[in-house]
């Protein structure tokens, strides 16, 4: 035990000590800040004001369109062809021409512009005159526009849970949102502290150190040394970024108050439009749906999700770092690595394939085996985790998990004794498997 937290010591000590993981900690944060504060700019700055002169020889929509920020509306009674010369001359950035029968050729309407028109501003004009046409059709049918808009209704239905302790409000885009944040940490840190193992064990091969070191260190305390160490670097640094990302959005949030408030608008279009987020996640303001989601948030049970994360993110871990670590183990050098590797990372696509389904169904087959299979659990069963998993899947998915990973460093162990000190010969998998049952 007292070697195995002396390699765990070094091992820790090491990196947290390198330049590279101090600039890190303190940069990604700040890179996150800047990411948010990069859509806030372009929000704002972004966004330019297209004027669109209007020739309706209709009569029936002239100075009925409604200004917006992205768009103005002129208006003008000449002749096409003279309006065209205008155009030409003009700093406008389009030419709307409306025939005369609009209301029967639709299609007949034209957008004149200088350079190709941009999807917004075609899409832009060409709502604002279906809603013209829409008003005019139903006036001219007798019907009030105002009934038409007081009839359209939005139902946004709650979601209640109903368990053994009652009653409880539920948010499936929150749910959503929490779940594949989890899954992706775990996926993502897997992949990087994981190869960090790989590569030190690599390192210390073929620059000879491990011979020196296993003269006092048996090769099991050293693989299980190493991979503990960079565990508790992944979780300090984590926790690290966690602090540092609050602090810095709440100081910038307070010194920045008022260009928020200013600018709200502008960054929820933009925020509702970015991948991975729903308008009623993205959304912001006194939105009903948001108000919800926050009430909804207070009900997970977030000292559980917690909690799961943490063993999940170190199950996880030492599952794949004992398989990186005996890669490492195996092979002369980096680039021999590959044809290793793929077989190790492999499941880790496919669980973060299952995570999307079990998204949409976390209660269905495949995604109740992808959270039993250790290969997968880590990252399918912490997306199942915010919709409520009972407790004896929970269970058995934690207890094969930990036989998973034991068996895999009991693996990785007996490919790590052999190979850390053979050099010069190129390994197959057959010859791992007879690494595997080497006596001694």
């Amino acid at each position: 035990m007292r070697n195995i937290l002396l390699v765990l010591k070094r091992e820790y000590l090491v990196r947290v000590k390198k330049k590279s993981f101090i600039v890190m900690t303190l940069l990604t944060p700040i890179l996150f800040l800047g990411f948010y504060a990069a859509i806030i700019w372009m929000a704002v700055g972004s966004i330019d004001t297209k004027t669109v002169q209007v020739l309706d020889e209709s009569g029936l929509m002239t100075g009925k369109f409604e200004d917006s920020r992205s768009l103005k509306f002129s208006y003008t009674d000449i002749s096409i062809d003279a309006a065209k010369s205008a155009f030409e001359k003009s700093d406008q950035s389009a030419l709307v021409y409306i025939p005369s029968n609009v209301l029967e050729q639709p299609r007949e309407v034209r957008i004149y512009a200088k350079k190709n028109v941009s999807l917004e501003l075609k899409s832009g004009i060409e709502k604002a005159i279906e809603r013209q046409i829409e008003d005019i059709k139903l006036r001219e049918a007798g019907i009030n526009q105002k009934i038409i808009q007081e009839a359209r209704v939005n139902v946004s239905a709650q979601t209640i849970s109903l368990d053994a302790a009652g009653e409880r409000k539920s948010n499936a885009a929150v749910a959503t949102v929490i779940s594949m944040i989890c899954g992706m940490i775990i996926y993502f840190a897997v992949l990087l502290y994981g190869s960090q193992v790989m590569r030190s064990v690599t390192e210390e091969k073929t620059s000879r150190i491990v011979e020196v070191i296993i003269s006092s260190v048996r090769p099991f305390q050293l693989l299980l040394g190493k991979i503990v160490g960079v565990a508790l670097v992944g979780l300090t640094q984590f926790g690290l970024w966690i602090g540092l990302t609050v602090l810095l959005t709440s100081g910038a949030s307070y010194l920045f108050k008022e260009q928020l408030e200013r600018v709200k608008p502008e960054v929820t279009q933009v925020q509702s439009q970015l991948p991975g987020q729903s308008a009623a996640v993205a959304a912001a303001g006194d939105n009903p749906e948001i108000l919800e989601a926050l009430d909804a948030l207070k009900t997970l049970n977030i000292p559980l999700i917690i909690g799961c994360f943490l063993f999940y993110f170190l199950g996880g871990y030492l599952l794949y770092s004992a398989l990186f670590g005996a890669v490492g183990a195996a092979v002369d050098n980096e680039a021999d690595t590959q044809q290793f590797v793929l077989p190790i990372t492999l499941p880790l696509i496919l669980a973060f394939v299952m995570a999307q389904m079990a998204l949409r169904d976390p209660d269905g087959s495949m995604s109740f085996w992808g959270s039993m299979i250790p290969f997968t659990s880590p990252i399918v069963m912490m997306v199942r985790i915010p919709f409520g998993v009972p407790a004896w899947e929970l269970a058995l998915s934690m207890v094969i998990l930990i036989v998973g990973f034991i068996g895999t460093i009991w693996l990785a162990a007996r490919i790590y004794r052999v190979g850390i000190l053979m050099y010069g010969k190129k390994v197959t998998y057959k010859e791992l498997a007879k690494w595997v049952f080497y006596k001694g």
